[in-house]
């Protein structure tokens, strides 16, 4: 790998990073909202927690292209690179006039998993870092 590459290779990371530290925060936030809405919220629990979500998809968005271009500026390692958070419009629908139990319930694991998976990216990216760093 060039000089060139691991510095191009080490500003994708750098912004990366804040996208990440973004999209966490978000679905965090949409976390302790669905976990509220388990507990009996309503309608408006809902709209603040798709409007978390959706805050935290837009940052997922830019992510997957941002990863998109790291895993070609690094040629031969392997990246995943779609960490978009999968929510069917239908899972959408039942949860605003379904509201019940299992459906926040579901809601609530899916949202966990999300935040699992990009927490898991930060870490990645976190060492990927700093071994551009050191070469």
């Amino acid at each position: 790998m060039s000089s060139s590459q691991i510095q191009n290779a080490l500003q994708t990371v750098n912004r990366l990073v804040p996208l990440v530290e973004d999209a966490e925060r978000h679905f965090k936030s949409a976390r302790n909202w669905s976990f509220l809405d388990v507990l009996g919220g309503g309608f408006l629990t809902d709209l603040v927690k798709y409007h978390k979500l959706n805050k935290a998809s837009d940052s997922m968005n830019e992510i997957n292209c941002l990863m998109q271009k790291l895993s070609r500026e690094l040629g031969s390692l392997e990246i995943p690179n779609d960490y978009r958070m999968q929510l069917g419009g239908f899972l959408t629908f039942a949860d605003f006039f379904f509201d019940g139990v299992f459906v926040d319930a579901y809601m609530t694991s899916k949202i966990m998993n999300s935040l699992d998976e990009v927490q898991k990216l930060k870490e990645r990216l976190y060492i990927l870092k700093s071994k551009l760093e050191q070469m």
